[in-house]
């Protein structure tokens, strides 16, 4: 027993997971080789060209002081919403268009620049981690349902969510401290009042993305040359991430342990009513989305309704590839992994349940 114990702390499972997969690999070579090439396709392929620009952009946004141009002009709207600065709202908007993981990187550099504090960090990146609209309507509901009329649903239940899990996280760490709100000027009363308001806070949004813009002091060229730097060195981490976790999925699945896995998922689906043979993409979901979404979409008989849950289910969660890399970003902030973990499970319930919720209003007629 004093064996097993120390064999189940937290700080002893990586040492002994790392010697699991270094004798799988001994054992099972051709299939790690092959795992890793696909990985690697994946990256080069999807990953590489879709993710880059935004990591680009996103440097070049911060280093102008257009974050904190918006960052400004949004906080009467965040605070009140999500417990969060103005700033926030731009890194929703960059989260929500670019998909996993530009959501947790644009918080990690909130954070580098004391925009964000810890528990703001944590309520932001908890529901800004979600797919990107292309590869939920292009990949999951064209390529892999062959439906295109799932879009609305599916969508709505994972944005839906997001949002919902963003409501739910401003109570989180709700007596930690919070970023200082932009100055106010006393405001006039009267028929002038709103276009009073509007026009102190642009002025004061033009000074702070000049303010930002003089401490950064970067050069043009400059700024270029490190946000292509940067985008590549994050690029990199991503890739390989995605190569790893397709080593380590293929290698259990050889080795039965994704079998015996899968087999506990079915018991578990047949328990509240979902279609047993799902079982399979919600244990290829648990470790990647891509796998799990075209393995909802392949699961013909099952009812589409069940299959859009699942696929609802798997895009929220993100799977344990998109896992790593957050955890990746988030190691060199003091943010938790813990409240990002609750908070993608917590969303992939809610989708699901939103499936079952609008699928009358919003579903496929046919």
């Amino acid at each position: 027993m004093t064996i097993i114990r120390y064999l189940l702390r937290p700080a002893v499972i990586p040492a002994w997971s790392a010697v699991l997969i270094s004798i799988l690999l001994i054992l099972f070579p051709a299939a790690g080789l092959e795992s890793s090439l696909r990985g690697l396709a994946i990256w080069w392929q999807v990953l590489f060209p879709a993710l880059f620009p935004f990591f680009f952009i996103s440097e070049l946004l911060l280093g102008f002081g257009i974050v904190h141009f918006f960052g400004t002009l949004l906080d009467p709207f965040m605070r009140p919403l999500f417990g969060l600065p103005g700033s926030g709202g731009f890194v929703v908007t960059m989260g929500y268009a670019s998909g996993y993981p530009v959501g947790a990187r644009l918080t990690a550099q909130l954070w580098e620049q004391k925009l964000v504090t810890r528990a703001e960090g944590e309520r932001l990146v908890a529901f800004t981690t979600t797919s990107d609209p292309i590869f939920l309507i292009g990949a999951v509901s064209v390529g892999f349902f062959h439906n295109v009329a799932l879009a609305p649903v599916l969508a709505a239940a994972h944005y839906g969510g997001g949002i919902i899990v963003g409501l739910l996280m401003r109570f989180h760490d709700r007596g930690a401290a919070a970023t200082e709100s932009p100055s106010h000027h006393k405001q006039p009363t009267g028929n002038k009042a709103a276009h009073a308001r509007r026009k102190s806070r642009i002025s004061e949004a033009l000074r702070a993305m000049h303010r930002a813009r003089l401490l950064d002091g970067r050069t043009t060229g400059a700024l270029l040359q490190d946000a292509v730097q940067a985008a590549l060195r994050l690029m990199i981490v991503v890739g390989g991430l995605v190569v790893v976790f397709s080593v380590i999925m293929e290698l259990l699945k050889q080795a039965g342990a994704i079998g015996v896995l899968s087999e506990a998922i079915r018991l578990v689906l047949s328990i509240i009513h979902v279609p047993p043979a799902l079982s399979d993409a919600v244990v290829n979901g648990l470790f990647e989305v891509t796998l799990g979404a075209r393995a909802a979409g392949a699961a013909a008989g099952s009812g589409l309704i069940h299959q859009a849950a699942i696929a609802a289910f798997v895009l929220s969660w993100g799977g344990l590839s998109v896992h790593a890399q957050i955890a990746s970003l988030l190691s060199r902030t003091d943010l938790r992994y813990r409240p990002f973990f609750i908070a993608r499970l917590v969303h992939g319930f809610i989708a699901a349940g939103l499936i079952y919720l609008l699928w009358n209003s919003m579903g496929p007629t046919a």
